[in-house]
């Protein structure tokens, strides 16, 4: 684990960033009144880019059923339209104090920060895409265009591959000044970031149809080499996880984290023969000592009291006050090396498959012979030439709970994991179809509405074709 730095600086900066509350459109850059040092800008794109990947995971953890709410047809679980400017907002606050950062850099002749802008930029771009489809961006930036051109989301992705590898390329050059302590994720040691680009390629090459298989590879090849290369932000005591708040809050009954019925089943042994020893380490029981979910869109039904249903409690992996927020890990990309070689090197595919679970489950500090016994099931251990897509994409859906990239997976294998089924209540306009995408949000509608393209819920991003 990384050490806990409490910077104090950079948590005035990111409080003092977080105090503006009024967003015109992505034009205005509210957090830049005055010209900012490059290492504040860094600890702020560090800080809140983290915070980007739980507040997008805090909205697709429904639509692939982590979460559930306990009120019946609730918006978020039969997936109609909600305002996301606040997302929208966060996005794009971030890729704009990243603009500046990288321009400083080239100016400065800081090529580690210069490439490290670069990647949380192709992060943050392609989150933003993966979300929406077509985006501000090539004037996304450009303070005098009031309402900026959209930008078509295939040519957005190739941008992102871009600058994933020219972030790459400056890291691994010499640089006038070297980054430090105002880098949240890896405390500026210049070799993760390298690695961590190289996952970032692997992951949104995955997304993208006829990708080169051998290209992808290499990414992987480079990229971490265990569970201490991980990319992530811890955080402080003035500043809770904000999955931690929100197990809070549900103990004093603002309700929320709830567990979906379809995750706890897919562990407990019900759709799968075997019990996974994660179960207890990722969620609560209820008040019986029991692991009971709610049914996506059905709510708590006979159970309104507190305690009679599992939900997200404090102190555990995910949810204890100082845990990191998972940006990048090594068990994702041992998954993404799984599903890509699994065709042409199904030994490979395989190996890949089982150190996925593994690396999670020693994140998650699963006893040994507990981890030894799950690994062994037949259910679990089948040999590389009976490995699955189905068995891949299931285990890395419980090795990335509550993380975005989870729904870009549900996408493109077209939501079909054992038992996911559509939630109750499910949104009229969805044709009993799961959503593809967010709506627009309504700020961006309102004032950049000649340029914002018309879409439904379930108009496809481009590689989910």
């Amino acid at each position: 684990m990384k050490s806990i730095y409490n910077r104090i600086f950079g948590l005035l900066l990111l409080l003092g960033a977080s105090s503006c509350e009024d967003f015109l459109d992505v034009n205005e850059n509210p957090n830049n009144p005055q010209d900012a040092p490059i290492t504040g800008l860094m600890t702020n794109a560090t800080y809140e880019t983290a915070l980007n990947v739980q507040r997008v995971g805090s909205i697709t953890s429904n639509y692939v059923q982590y979460l559930a709410s306990p009120n019946p047809a609730s918006a978020s679980d039969v997936m109609e339209p909600l305002n996301y400017s606040g997302t929208w907002f966060n996005l794009y606050n971030v890729m704009t104090d990243l603009t500046d950062l990288v321009s400083k850099a080239e100016e400065s002749d800081a090529g580690h920060y210069l490439g490290a802008g670069q990647i949380l930029m192709a992060l943050n771009l392609g989150m933003t895409v993966d979300i929406f489809g077509d985006v501000p961006y090539s004037e996304g930036f450009d303070f005098s265009a009031v309402t900026p051109a959209y930008d078509d989301d295939e040519q957005l992705y190739a941008e992102v591959l871009s600058l994933l590898d020219q972030g790459i390329q400056n890291l691994s050059g010499t640089t006038a000044i070297s980054i430090g302590d105002d880098d949240f994720i890896f405390q500026g040691d210049v070799e993760s970031w390298i690695k961590f680009g190289n996952v970032l390629k692997a992951r949104f090459m995955l997304h993208t149809p006829n990708a080169n298989a051998n290209e992808l590879l290499s990414a992987i090849d480079n990229g971490f080499e265990g569970n201490e290369d991980d990319a992530y932000v811890e955080f402080f005591e003035q500043r809770f996880n904000p999955w931690a708040q929100i197990a809070i809050n549900n103990e004093s009954l603002l309700l929320g984290g709830w567990i979906s019925t379809q995750f706890v089943e897919a562990l407990d042994g019900t759709s799968y023969p075997v019990v996974d020893p994660r179960l207890p380490l990722m969620i609560g029981t209820t008040d019986d000592g029991e692991f009971i979910g709610v049914p996506n869109g059905a709510g708590r039904g006979d159970a309104p009291e507190q305690g009679a249903r599992s939900t997200l409690i404090p102190g555990q992996y995910y949810t204890s006050e100082l845990s990191p927020l998972l940006i990048a890990t090594f068990a994702e990309q041992k998954f993404i090396e799984a599903e890509v070689s699994l065709g042409s090197d199904p030994n490979r595919a395989y190996a890949a498959y089982l150190a996925g679970i593994e690396a999670h489950m020693d994140m998650l500090e699963v006893p040994e012979s507990e981890k030894e016994a799950y690994l062994s099931d037949p259910g679990v251990s089948m040999g590389a030439g009976s490995l699955t897509l189905d068995d891949i994409m299931k285990e890395k859906w419980v090795a990335l709970f509550l993380h975005p990239e989870t729904w870009n997976d549900a996408r493109r294998f077209d939501y079909g994991y054992k038992d996911m089924t559509l939630p109750a209540n499910l949104n009229t306009d969805l044709n009993n179809q799961f959503i593809r995408r967010l709506p627009y949000p309504d700020n961006e509608v309102s004032r950049n509405g000649q340029n914002v393209p018309e879409v439904t819920l379930l108009d496809r991003i481009w590689w989910d074709q």
